[in-house]
């Protein structure tokens, strides 16, 4: 009897320790800092024009509701946040609604128009990276007062972080109506070079926060964007296709990112790359093998241009939503922020969760 119940005690103290053990490396919180393809509707909140929480936008979320997302449906982080168990949706931060609890398990930082460029984000009239770090800051301490700060550090420690952010830099910027980067950068190249000193930046504060798990996004092709399509197409609107030099500087982008982004880990954290450059791809050149009929423009309008205000209660929409890619002229559809999400599964597995 002795020698059983010495085993029986030995099995649950392990046990113990090791469901103590999961629970520690358990991911905690999911945060997420960038521009409209992340903002679940931050920017609601802020006085801006970019916006998404009116009709159609929203209308196959739960109960037909615009939040301020930009698609139709879900984004990418509301996939990831209940994919690892925390809840279905990822709130925006500045919805005053939010409870401690809500709070604890994640939320968005990200605003439609942001660019890691502070200027991209003064064009587009959203919350510059800086400022989304310091409402993080916030949620520190609103955290803190609440459960302590033992409670906060743990949780802020084994959180995933998601950066996705960049493309508005050069589509609405550098290369924009307002040529204020291109005269301080006459060249692409240093331009990218200038854009990665604020990433690398950025991410540095965020290690400094705490953040030991990032997951940064790169760039999607932007030449597929069906409003890149149209405003640099010599065609556009018959034989539209992918603007080369557009996919281009994204994949140089991308690989610049690739080199540089496991230079900045610390001891303890990691800093993994996001394609999402390779699932919108084959979206749009593959359509049918993803059960999509049209790749070059939105659902939402004419297709070609409309977002934001573009996109309205009065816009027609496409008969069937589950056969375009893109929702508005810049923007997946919820299939299509599905698919992208599903080629990131493994990668959030093995890295973030």
């Amino acid at each position: 009897m002795t020698t059983a119940f010495f085993c029986l005690i030995l099995i649950f103290t392990i046990f113990c320790v090791q469901h103590s053990y999961a629970q520690k490396n358990t991911i905690s919180a999911v945060f997420v800092f960038g521009d409209s393809t992340v903002d679940p509707g931050n920017n609601n909140y802020i006085p801006t024009i970019s916006r998404g929480n009116f009709p159609p936008y929203g209308k196959d979320f739960d109960n037909h509701k615009p939040t301020g997302r930009f698609s139709n449906g879900r984004l990418v982080p509301d996939f990831v946040a209940e994919f690892v168990g925390l809840k279905k949706n990822l709130p925006p931060y500045l919805d005053l609604s939010l409870t401690i609890d809500d709070l604890m398990t994640g939320c968005s930082f990200a605003s439609a128009g942001a660019g890691f460029d502070p200027f991209t984000s003064q064009l587009g009239m959203a919350l510059t990276q800086s400022q989304q770090l310091d409402l993080f800051k916030e949620y520190k301490a609103k955290l803190e007062a609440a459960i302590g700060k033992e409670r906060t550090d743990d949780l802020v420690r084994r959180a995933g972080y998601l950066v996705s952010s960049g493309t508005n830099d050069f589509t609405f910027n550098y290369y924009g109506p307002i040529p204020v980067r291109k005269k301080a950068y006459p060249t692409i190249s240093q331009y990218q070079q200038f854009q990665w000193q604020l990433i690398e930046q950025f991410l540095q504060d965020l290690l400094d926060e705490g953040a030991q798990k990032i997951g940064f996004v790169g760039l999607p092709p932007m030449g597929c964007l069906p409003a890149i399509i149209t405003l640099n197409s010599k065609s556009p609107i018959f034989g539209r296709e992918c603007i080369e030099s557009y996919n281009s500087l994204s994949r140089n982008v991308n690989q610049m990112a690739q080199n540089k982004l496991k230079s900045l880990e610390r001891p303890g954290t990691k800093i993994v790359y996001a394609d999402i450059y390779t699932p919108i791809i084959n979206m749009v050149e593959q359509k049918t093998k993803y059960g999509f009929e049209e790749a070059h423009k939105g659902c939402c309008g004419t297709g070609l241009i409309e977002a934001d205000f573009g996109c309205n209660p009065k816009s027609p929409l496409c008969a069937d939503v589950l056969e375009y890619v893109f929702w508005d002229a810049f923007h997946p559809t919820e299939k299509g922020y599905r698919i992208i999400f599903e080629s990131l599964e493994s990668l959030i597995q093995n890295n973030l969760a």
